[in-house]
């Protein structure tokens, strides 16, 4: 996605040779035109699934779900962080964070997915696919059929995104980042 890669260019930022700064524009603050922008690209590499739910996990892949599913006019479902009080019955899984370092539980309610349901994941970035191998075990549970993952910067020197094309899942990356070295983003073409 072109326009994409021009703010990445413009305002992304190399903190180290593995992580790509994007807070200025995704994932702290957010540009709602790119957003939506984000979300009609995900629209159009979709369309012929007869997608009815958007699936991510809070809090950065929320506003790109908000817009994919604006875009599909559909609900957004988003796996929390944390188990809230309300929630009795509940799919969980357990995924690593390769940002923060750490594991933690992600749940949905039983009450927004089941096995009609025909999803499509998103999230901001995709590392080493931890997120979304515990989405997809959330949608296997639940019996919903995976249709495929949507996610906005893949880190291409990382292995994530071979493990899950490997494993079959149809996955669409808006840009994909070759090499973060020298302090230069590179993309992969």
């Amino acid at each position: 996605m072109k326009e994409l890669k021009d703010y990445i260019k413009l305002h992304g930022k190399v903190a180290n040779s593995s992580t790509l700064k994007v807070d200025s524009f995704i994932n702290h603050q957010i540009d709602p035109k790119l957003m939506m922008a984000i979300g009609e690209e995900f629209k159009k590499r979709f369309q012929d699934k007869n997608i009815n739910k958007i699936l991510t996990i809070e809090a950065s892949g929320i506003a790109i779900g908000l817009a994919t599913a604006f875009a599909f006019n559909v609900p957004l479902v988003f796996a929390k962080k944390k188990k809230p009080s309300t929630m009795n019955d509940m799919y969980n899984a357990t995924v690593y964070s390769f940002t923060k370092k750490e594991s933690y539980n992600v749940c949905v309610s039983k009450e927004f997915l089941n096995e009609n349901d025909k999803v499509l994941v998103v999230d901001d970035f995709l590392a080493m696919g931890n997120a979304l191998v515990g989405l997809k075990e959330i949608l296997n549970e639940a019996g919903a059929k995976f249709v495929g993952a949507g996610i906005v910067i893949e880190k291409g020197f990382q292995e994530g995104g071979k493990f899950l094309r490997e494993n079959g899942i149809h996955l669409e990356s808006l840009a994909i980042i070759d090499s973060l070295e020298n302090n230069t983003i590179k993309f992969k073409d």
